[in-house]
């Protein structure tokens, strides 16, 4: 299959100032998260994108054109609703110190996957939506631009912790095990016998070696050479 590279968008005022946003509108890139979505932009630039598939939120879009504007090409840039935040329902808006005191926090942060936001989405929803978004289109562009594809998912926390914990094969009460900073970088790769993560919540390195493939055979035995040098 061909290899997605998971992009969080950059930070955000909501995310400063520890505000819920969820899919409030209007909420844009703070100069941090502007800052932070070039830099990924240019570690990216050097990787021939085929497609930069983004939620339709401000913060996203934005993310995404700092992305674009950096590519020698003119990758597919579609936008999924499918990747949209999490609906926090009666939660969005709030400050995230006030929401740890609502009964329903310590549910979110052992067992998400009983969780349904009051008034919103329930976070297992979010799960199996978003991870048939990615998988979806992973094949489109492979069936497309051949298994050597590479493309971008822009998207979100919550939305990217629960795409990588099914690549990982994990339960979704265990996905906030996992850290996805703004602006970082996480790659996935699903292959015909499992999916394989190289990399999650990067923020800094070298990405030209994504230019010359990932290798999609059998899992090395010992841990293999590792990728190949660009």
């Amino acid at each position: 299959m061909a290899t997605v590279i998971l992009v969080r968008h950059g930070r955000t005022t909501a995310n400063a100032t520890g505000l819920l946003a969820g899919r409030t509108a209007g909420v844009d890139l703070d100069q941090v998260g502007r800052d932070q979505a070039a830099l990924t932009g240019d570690r990216l630039a050097s990787v021939p994108l085929v497609g930069v598939v983004s939620s339709p939120l401000e913060r996203c879009l934005q993310t995404a054109r700092l992305i674009l504007d950096r590519q020698a090409g003119a990758p597919h840039a579609p936008i999924d609703p499918d990747l949209t935040e999490c609906d926090y329902g009666q939660w969005q808006g709030r400050l995230l110190s006030d929401l740890a005191t609502e009964a329903l926090w310590p549910v979110v942060q052992s067992q998400p996957s009983a969780v349904v936001f009051p008034g919103g989405e329930s976070m297992a929803a979010m799960q199996a939506r978003s991870v048939a978004a990615v998988r979806r289109h992973d094949a489109a562009f492979e069936a497309e631009h051949g298994p050597g594809a590479v493309w971008a998912a822009v998207s979100h926390g919550d939305i990217i912790k629960s795409i990588l914990a099914d690549a990982l094969g994990m339960h979704l009460d265990l996905f906030q095990r996992i850290n996805v900073g703004p602006a970082s970088v996480s790659i996935v790769r699903y292959g015909a016998n499992r999916p394989s993560v190289y990399a999650t919540n990067s923020d800094a390195g070298d990405l030209s070696w994504l230019s010359k493939g990932v290798d999609s055979g059998d899992a090395p035995v010992g841990g293999g050479a590792g990728h190949k040098a660009p």
